[in-house]
């Protein structure tokens, strides 16, 4: 069966190439006959998981699409990637990709553009994450220029999660920015509210307590957002960090409304300490009684009536 289809393959190159040939009665080469004859014998090379070939014969497809002004020689680079996809070799199959996405754009498509530009990144996602983020980010782009901003925000929110997977947390804290810019202005209140969970779980990652504060106070012109669950459990979970309450800050985020977030960002809550290692409360001892009928407790409140501290 493979041999078989190997045999069409190398018999669809040669038409291919006859159409190429010029003569004394025929001067220009007949390059829509040759993409065509080109583009079955990589579906044939494919068929027999012959992908070098594929490859090759996808690129030929592409150059005399290209030549006959066609439009379709975008498409053929990216099944040129895809085959090389198939052979694992991850960064030539986006770079691929990412030309067939570009001239998709110049040739006024950009909704294939993106698609390919998305899909170019989920391929190299595990592989190269920066790459990816980069990917995402154009895609988003793409669709935010098209006024597709659902579609756009969705993409930064992959990008974020890249982000803070990779601890980039400067970059993260941007992303998510802009991720609930856009869901304010399509009035998703909702995810504003979550989304600005998320940033304040990078920010104090960044042990930066005063952008995170900022952030709680600048979302309180987010209709809804003040008296919320979001915002009550994201003042509380600032007041444990700033008084270095380690306990405080993990029943916060060990809550529901932080567990069930997106996995990056509930295992950020998870991992928060509070700077110094924060201080445990312990459990109450019972008191004990000295001379006199006056408990420990008590004599030590007179000997000291600020001895609780700051919490």
């Amino acid at each position: 069966m493979a041999a078989q289809k190997i045999n069409e393959g190398l018999e669809h190159l040669a038409k291919a190439e006859k159409y190429l040939k010029t003569g004394f009665l025929k001067w220009k080469p007949d390059y829509d006959s040759a993409a065509s004859e080109y583009g079955k014998a990589a579906v044939a090379f494919k068929n027999a998981k012959q992908f070098e070939q594929a490859k090759d014969a996808c690129l030929r497809e592409a150059v005399a699409h290209e030549n006959n002004r066609a439009y379709l020689f975008q498409l053929a680079y990216e099944q040129a990637g895809m085959m090389l996809k198939e052979m694992q070799k991850l960064p030539e199959a986006v770079q691929l990709i990412e030309k067939a996405s570009m001239m998709y754009l110049e040739n006024g498509t950009p909704d294939t553009a993106a698609m390919a530009l998305e899909r170019a990144g989920k391929l190299i996602e595990n592989v190269d994450p920066e790459k990816a983020v980069q990917l995402y980010q154009q895609t988003a782009n793409v669709f935010e220029n098209e006024e597709r901003l659902r579609q756009a925000v969705e993409l930064l929110g992959k990008a974020s999660r890249l982000l803070v997977r990779g601890r980039r947390f400067d970059e993260a804290a941007l992303s998510i920015q802009k991720e609930k810019n856009i869901y304010k202005e399509i009035e998703n209140y909702p995810t504003c509210y979550k989304k600005t969970i998320a940033q304040v779980l990078v920010h104090l990652h960044r042990n930066d307590y005063v952008a995170a504060e900022r952030c709680v106070r600048e979302s309180y012109s987010i209709p809804g957002f003040n008296g919320s669950e979001d915002c009550a459990a994201l003042e509380q979970l600032l007041e444990g960090y700033d008084q270095q309450d380690q306990d405080q800050v993990s029943d916060v985020c060990n809550s529901p409304l932080f567990k069930y977030m997106d996995n990056d960002y509930a295992k950020l809550g998870l991992s928060l300490v509070v700077p110094g290692g924060g201080i445990k409360k312990k459990s109450p001892a019972t008191p004990q009684a000295r001379p006199g009928g006056v408990t420990a407790t008590a004599a030590a409140e007179e000997d000291d009536e600020y001895s609780g501290g700051l919490c």
